[in-house]
């Protein structure tokens, strides 16, 4: 009985651990950012221009703008929680082979980026940059796409515009589903900051919906992608699940090719 007392109490230290250390520090398990230095020279095998947009609260937005000749439209990009522009804006690129420009941000202390983070500012942030397009390119030709974290950013964009298209990769529904299917105990509801519920931006998304996620993703379960998918028109959206298909390596198979074809490969 003594023994059960003990292990019992070193369970519930350890419980009170990881909830405070949790609550305290969670925005470090969510964001991995990699700064760089301000004069650093980006370079890609893609025509590009950088571009720094000053934000209402004066952070600084170092954002990629890659251009092709005559481009059908632009595909406003919203990365994954992890690196900065020098490893996304070379995955962004690949988008240019379908003759679309490609805009790609790196969020706030990411990369070039600087400001403090808070959802609303990055909510914000997102439309600052699709209103920054939209002088550029007609509505009807700018494609949304996130992956990961940035389907949160996507969602939210194709939920206040209209724009021709809405691709998500690898995303979830919401912050707290996606914790609670790695740590189920913890009381998600109480601890977060960010919420990043992207369920809720569904019932005023309008446009067309193509989402992809792998079978053997086991970083961001499927089942976030059913729950997601459940959410939304089945008459304008598609789901493509990618038979062994994991977080990282989508683009690798025919099934997403062909698909991004069929959307962005229009004439």
């Amino acid at each position: 009985m003594e023994m059960v007392k003990k292990v019992f109490f070193i369970l519930i230290v350890l419980y009170a651990f990881i909830f405070i250390g949790f609550y305290f520090f969670h925005d470090y398990f969510i964001f991995k950012p990699k700064k760089l230095p301000q004069d650093f020279n980006y370079s890609f095998d893609t025509n590009f221009e950088e571009v720094n947009l000053k934000t209402s609260d004066n952070a600084i937005l170092n954002t990629l703008h890659f251009k092709v000749k005559k481009p059908k439209g632009v595909v406003l990009y919203f990365h994954g929680n992890k690196d900065n522009l020098n490893r996304w804006g070379d995955i962004a690129s690949e988008f240019t082979k379908y003759d679309y420009d490609v805009f790609v941000i790196d969020y706030r202390g990411y990369g070039k980026s600087s400001g403090d983070r808070t959802e609303i500012l990055m909510y914000n942030d997102a439309q600052m940059c699709y209103n920054y397009l939209k002088k550029q390119y007609d509505e009807s030709t700018m494609v949304v796409y996130g992956r990961s974290l940035g389907g949160t950013f996507a969602c939210f964009v194709a939920s206040q515009n209209n724009p021709r298209q809405l691709i998500l990769e690898a995303t979830f529904s919401s912050l707290q589903d996606f914790l609670k299917s790695r740590f189920p105990l913890l009381p998600y509801s109480k601890l977060l900051k960010f919420k990043f519920n992207s369920n809720e931006f569904i019932g005023s998304i309008k446009c067309p919906t193509l989402i992809f996620h792998g079978m053997n993703d086991r970083l961001i379960p499927i089942e976030q992608a059913e729950k997601l998918f459940t959410q939304f028109n089945k008459e304008t959206t598609s789901f493509i699940k990618i038979k062994k298909g994991t977080h990282h390596n989508l683009n690798n198979f025919l099934k997403y090719n062909e698909q991004l074809d069929n959307v962005l490969g229009f004439k």
